[in-house]
């Protein structure tokens, strides 16, 4: 069994544009099949906007305040903006295992992982999609979001941890299709964790997360 490289770390600095994003992210994913490119985890940050997943439910988008994309992942509508760490993941499962539900349950463990260390007790919650805690009032509320597709067994999306954003912009929709849990963050819960935090815990609990997906050659 051939050994698997580490995956590139990149971190873009300032706003990232989605649409300049999702372009990056296609043509990464077509480059890693082509065995022309390597993995890649792509952490950055976007502007106020909107995203719909496959399953969004236009009823579901309250008050368009902020440009809204198909994001062409699972899922249904989600926030992403100034003060969340967006976790853009691509992988090659077929080097990792083709089990996509594996994945998943391991990314949202990387997460939880990630947040243990920063000071925050987080969860799955059952039938529920994201990364979940309590606030500030002993509410289950959701820090995290968790989003993927996966094309020609390339992952694709992933991740956004709610940091220091201004959890009003939330309002705009209904987080996820999830109406009757309110959403928090490191900073609403009393963490001065900053970017610089969260992506070195992110880093320390990497390798974790990749030993629990299975490896072929």
């Amino acid at each position: 069994m051939t050994a698997l490289t580490a995956p590139e770390w990149t971190i873009s600095p300032g706003l990232t544009a989605y649409d300049a994003a999702l372009a990056d992210m296609d043509a990464r994913a077509a480059s890693i099949h082509g065995g022309d490119a390597g993995e890649r985890i792509w952490l950055l940050e976007h502007p106020p906007l909107y995203t719909a997943g496959t399953s969004a439910d236009p009823a579901e988008l309250l008050d368009p305040q902020f440009p809204v994309y198909d994001a062409g992942r699972g899922g249904r509508y989600t926030y992403h903006g100034p003060g969340q760490r967006v976790g853009y993941i691509q992988l090659d499962l077929t080097r990792r295992g083709r089990d996509v539900r594996a994945y998943v349950s391991a990314l949202e463990g990387w997460v939880i992982d990630a947040l243990a260390l920063l000071g925050v007790e987080a969860r799955r919650a059952e039938g529920r999609i994201g990364i979940w805690t309590d606030d500030a009032d002993g509410r289950e509320a959701k820090i995290g979001a968790i989003g993927v597709r996966v094309k020609r067994w390339v992952t694709m999306h992933g991740f956004s941890l709610n940091v220091a954003p201004d959890l009003a912009h939330f309002a705009g929709i209904v987080p996820c299709g999830i109406a009757e849990f309110p959403v928090t963050s490191l900073a609403a819960l009393g963490k001065t964790a900053t970017f610089a935090d969260v992506d070195a815990a992110l880093m320390q609990t990497l390798p974790a997360f990749l030993d629990k997906l299975s490896t072929s050659d």
